[in-house]
């Protein structure tokens, strides 16, 4: 893995997002490598819990818009396919997560931006440093945040997920936890000990408990997250083709305004 670190402490498993002159976005390769972190640590039945962060000042800054601007070039035909292909991928990593049958404790420190702060919310439990910052500002790029609406309305409630998703603006750690989005927000330095003392309170339990409990929370309560989920990334992957988000896409890229058509 390029982009993925994976360390075993005891009974805890860390996944560490490690492309932090990125600011760890999603390209195909970082979602490729979470994969097969996931993957390898699913197999090792010492493990009972799993700890998600990012090196660096943020945890993630989104999916790449670099991707979606190279895609945007292509014939359309070709480019439709592409954008649906990139957005399957990213969908995919979040199936995995859910479905994954040991917990997953989120440990954000710094920004989760959009496709990033699904990321953290297809965790089981979000845990946040107290300079950590939430936004879903996918209307802002004229995009289209699908699978993060799906996910903030099923662990926020739809006014939470109304208000970051339609004003694009930033929620602060302090915030978040009023609203119920994470646990109560630490000092930078004490993030992943905190996190590990989730993780481990959660790895007390029969792996057969805790991995039905998993069920019933994200597929039987959530039981329309997942068609959400892949609702949303195709209307993800249609707005991508419209002129709005190739302006938008491109003014971020190059620093600039957007000039909206």
């Amino acid at each position: 893995m390029q982009y993925v670190d994976v360390k075993i402490h005891g009974p805890v498993a860390t996944v560490l997002m490690n492309h932090a002159d990125r600011r760890n976005t999603l390209s195909p390769r970082l979602i490729e490598d979470l994969q097969t972190a996931f993957g390898d640590v699913h197999q090792e039945k010492r493990v009972r819990a799993v700890i998600l962060s990012g090196a660096g000042d943020h945890f993630c800054a989104g999916i790449d818009l670099a991707v979606l601007d190279a895609i945007a070039k292509m014939p359309s035909p070709q480019a439709f396919d592409e954008f649906f292909n990139a957005w399957r991928r990213y969908a995919d990593l979040l199936e995995t997560i859910l479905r994954f049958p040991k917990p997953v404790i989120a440990a954000v420190d710094g920004s989760a931006v959009g496709a990033g702060l699904a990321l953290a919310l297809a965790a089981d439990i979000m845990i946040v440093s107290d300079r950590a910052s939430l936004s879903a500002e996918a209307v802002r790029r004229g995009l289209v945040g699908g699978a993060t609406a799906a996910l903030l309305s099923f662990r926020a409630g739809a006014a939470t997920a109304a208000k970051m998703l339609l004003t694009g603006e930033t929620m602060d750690a302090d915030e978040a936890y009023r609203r119920g989005v994470c646990e109560k927000p630490v000092p930078t330095e004490q993030i992943w000990v905190a996190a590990s003392d989730l993780a481990t309170r959660c790895s007390h339990a029969p792996r057969e408990a805790v991995q039905a409990t998993k069920r019933i929370l994200n597929e039987t309560i959530g039981e329309m997250l997942l068609t959400q989920i892949a609702a949303g990334i195709a209307d993800s992957a249609t707005a991508c083709s419209t002129e709005s988000a190739q302006e938008g896409v491109a003014a971020f890229l190059e620093r600039r305004t957007p000039n909206w058509p």
